[in-house]
């Protein structure tokens, strides 16, 4: 086995155990489940482990040298209509090719599966633009941040309550396994060609602008299609006695994935194939290296999203169901967030994120240290998503606190906090939020007699929002503990200090503008 493979799935199994042994733990002492119920989702957890380890190898070895290696060629273009348009079409193609949005489609049946992918795709490509415009300009990521969900929340109030969650659920399915490595890539490409102050912090921040364009484009097609009839369909449990059901059933699924998938990459490649065509980028080594890149990738989702959608989906359901049909179905509330705490490393596009993060800010931010805080902000989403689908809570309780505190914090931490917190909102709420923790919520509102569409869906919704919170936070503790040193080195504007990117060993300096510090004197935590 290729050796590099070898360490991505240890690094899978590591991720997906907690959440299997969770899950067997309640299958057997809470809610009861048919042992070939069990059997299909343990098949489903090892699918998952080595399609997520493929998937991983195959992001860094063929979608993040692609996207990094656009986005060195676009801050070379001098010319600003041709770099929006441009960043129009990519947001547009790797749209197109998210999986999840497939998944959404069908669940909107009062809308025509073309017209909300078309619709969604045109909304990340203009916000794509917006961000590639806001690098350009120098505009404050908080600022437009602002603008954006100001404007979001607005137009919100006249889109007919039934459809508002599956509306914020967007935001989050459309930046998925697909979208995330490609459109972050391009990010840290595009700012690894500028040596300004501000080129970390711009390395971040795409994906946050991008995922609130499905959020405002499908707000905008409810209002006009008036999808009072819109609902979702619910997790079909497959009849499995023996092994061999197993068997027929993963074999049975996984060609319509591998299709599926194929499909969804199809217009990733074709960019690759016409920008070789027109920058001759690569030579013929490294075009043999990203080819295997892609098979990886290609493998690896198709495994992964078979096993999560046959093997968890129907366990996740049936827990919901069976937690909240009981006497004790508050505790439902810390199994959720239990749940929640350890789901979130098992999202593909969270490694990637992390391992760019720590790259870009040379250590200073460890991948450690992210997933504790997206594991605790995800932990504390699912329990609110819980809450609300045991109470009947409206998501505008929760969500517009949640974004109000999110923008305040974004005006108080270092601006690289501010794009990596956004950014990893989106990353978050990736495949397995919609195939477990949507079908969990959708299994207990069921049981307790309550309405799907508005109290089920949101769940997706809150999980992109936590984590812009949780990753703040973060910053926040980390500036006032270097404010509070002998010899700060990170405060606010008026203190005049600033967040710098060492080029040369690509490594965040902290320094203050009245005082500098030479290189010999960079300080890392």
């Amino acid at each position: 086995m290729n050796p590099k493979l070898k360490e991505k799935i240890q690094e899978s199994i590591s991720s997906v155990l907690p959440i299997t042994a969770i899950v067997l733990l309640l299958a057997t002492f809470i809610v009861p489940i048919s042992a070939s119920t069990i059997t299909l989702f343990l098949a489903g957890a090892l699918l998952l482990v080595i399609g997520m380890g493929m998937f991983q190898l195959g992001a860094e070895m063929a979608m993040s040298p692609l996207g990094e290696r656009m986005g060195e060629h676009l801050s070379k273009t001098s010319k600003l209509m041709i770099i929006l348009i441009i960043s129009f079409v990519l947001g547009a193609v790797a749209t197109i090719a998210e999986p999840d949005l497939q998944v959404l489609a069908n669940q909107v049946p009062s809308i025509p599966n073309s017209t909300l992918i078309i619709t969604v795709s045109i909304g990340v490509g203009l916000m794509l633009a917006t961000a590639m415009a806001r690098i350009l300009f120098h505009i404050r990521l908080s600022n437009i941040l602002l603008f954006l969900y100001l404007l979001l929340i607005l137009v919100s109030i006249a889109a007919p309550a039934s459809f508002l969650s599956v509306a914020f659920d967007a935001g989050g399915v459309t930046t998925g396994p697909i979208t995330v490595p490609f459109i972050m890539a391009i990010g840290v490409g595009l700012s690894s060609m500028r040596s300004d102050q501000n080129a970390g912090d711009d390395s971040f921040g795409l994906v946050s602008i991008c995922s609130t364009g499905p959020i405002l484009a499908v707000v905008i097609l409810g209002i006009f299609y008036h999808p009072e009839n819109a609902f979702y369909t619910p997790t079909e449990i497959p009849n499995i006695e023996t092994m061999r059901d197993v068997t027929k059933e993963l074999a049975g699924t996984l060609p319509q994935y591998l299709i599926e998938v194929l499909v969804s990459l199809f217009p990733i490649l074709a960019v690759f194939f016409i920008f070789q065509l027109l920058a001759h980028s690569y030579n013929k080594r490294q075009l043999i290296r990203m080819s295997i890149g892609f098979l990886y990738t290609y493998l690896g989702l198709a495994l992964f999203l078979c096993g999560v959608n046959v093997g968890f989906a129907p366990v996740g359901s049936i827990l919901g169901a069976g937690i909240a049909s009981s006497s004790f179905k508050w505790f439902l509330i810390p199994i959720g967030m239990l749940i929640g705490y350890y789901i979130v490393k098992a999202e593909p596009a969270v490694h990637v994120l992390n391992r760019q993060v720590e790259e870009v800010t040379g250590g200073t931010i460890t991948a450690a240290a992210m997933n504790r805080c997206l594991s605790i902000g995800i932990s504390i989403s699912v329990g609110l998503s819980i809450l609300r689908v045991l109470t009947g809570l409206s998501l505008y309780w929760v969500i517009l606190p949640g974004y109000v505190i999110a923008l305040i914090l974004s005006r108080m931490v270092p601006q690289i906090f501010v794009g990596i917190a956004f950014d990893a909102g989106g990353v978050a709420s990736g495949p397995m939020t919609t195939t477990f923790l949507l079908p969990l919520a959708m299994g207990a509102c069921e049981a307790i007699g309550g309405n799907v569409m508005s109290d089920a869906f949101g769940i997706v919704a809150l999980v992109a929002m936590t984590p812009l919170i949780a990753v703040q936070l973060m910053g926040l503790v980390y500036k006032i503990k270097q404010n509070h040193r002998a010899d700060p080195f990170i405060t606010d504007e008026q203190d005049q200090d600033e967040i710098i990117m060492d080029e040369e060993n690509k490594q965040l300096i902290y320094q203050r503008t009245d005082s500098p510090i030479t290189k010999g004197e960079v300080k890392n935590d």
